[in-house]
């Protein structure tokens, strides 16, 4: 496709961006639909002058927002929707007319992936592993869905965990437990739990090897999803296969991420198999 004076730019903010797979995934979706988009990757440094430059330039359509500008650029936006407020981070920006809305498509990815996974979160107590930023969106998103009928934080940050306890207790009035990520907390909870996602950086590349939760505890009664993407299979993904789980991959979460912020952006339904090649083929390099 021609890029033009009509042609619309998307990118991602970040420091480091160099390998980041959003251009590839966008641009391929962007062609498949025959859209007058095009999307880069800018290493920001200097976010405050990355956002007046934004607002001074036309043609300018999205952002997807990642580390570490993903809270620091709030005080910068015109608005930012509820859930993504609440979550205290954003991951993505609309420019509308020279105004910039945040949004966290980290939280609607992490339960678009569940729900094509085909589990039904009506009545599900919700078992999270970690507490850390991408927890909270996920434990935010799910209680904004007002299906799940609570859940279980564990954590090894105590000051992070009890804040993030008392930001949901605060603003959503879920049910919550909590408690510190151990053998014998995750064998009670996950007892308790139907739904298991891990968000701690455990098991990814190149540390492969490595869990949080020992296989000994998995059972077939729950649904593991991962938010790990690298590899594809992770070792616990792998455990809980082996014990009878349902098994939902980190990718499904980096791909639903993106088609809600594709989706944002154009006003149309993103081409999710076309992204997902995409992604599949990138991660298998």
């Amino acid at each position: 496709m021609d890029i033009n004076a009509g042609t619309k730019l998307c990118a991602v903010l970040g420091n480091p961006v160099e390998h980041s797979l959003s251009p590839a995934i966008h641009n391929a979706a962007f062609q498949k639909l025959g859209l007058n988009f095009v999307y880069l990757a800018f290493k920001v440094q200097d976010l405050e002058g990355a956002v007046r430059g934004i607002r001074a330039l036309g043609n300018l359509r999205g952002f997807s927002v990642t580390i570490p500008h993903k809270v620091a650029v709030i005080p910068f936006l015109d608005s930012v929707e509820p859930t993504a407020k609440h979550i205290g981070s954003v991951n993505t920006l609309v420019v509308d007319e020279g105004k910039l809305t945040g949004y966290n498509t980290d939280a609607s990815g992490a339960l678009r992936a569940l729900q094509n996974g085909g589990v039904s979160l009506k009545g599900q107590q919700v078992l999270i592993v970690g507490t850390g930023g991408a927890a909270r969106a996920i434990a935010f998103g799910l209680a904004a869905s007002r299906e799940v009928s609570g859940l279980i934080l564990l954590g090894i940050d105590e000051k992070e965990r009890f804040k993030l306890v008392e930001d949901l207790r605060d603003r959503t009035g879920l049910n919550v437990e909590y408690g510190p990520l151990t053998d014998q907390v995750l064998r009670s909870a996950i007892k308790n739990s139907q739904v298991l996602i891990h968000c701690t950086p455990v098991g990814m590349h190149p540390k492969v090897d490595d869990t949080s939760v020992p296989a000994g505890l998995l059972a077939p009664h729950l649904t593991v999803m991962d938010i790990v993407y690298n590899p594809q299979e992770t070792r616990l993904l792998r455990e809980a296969a082996a014990a009878g789980c349902r098994t939902i991959p980190g990718l499904e979460m980096f791909l639903h991420q993106a088609v809600a912020q594709f989706e944002l952006w154009t006003g149309q339904a993103a081409p999710v198999e076309t992204m997902r090649t995409v992604l599949q083929s990138r991660l298998g390099r």
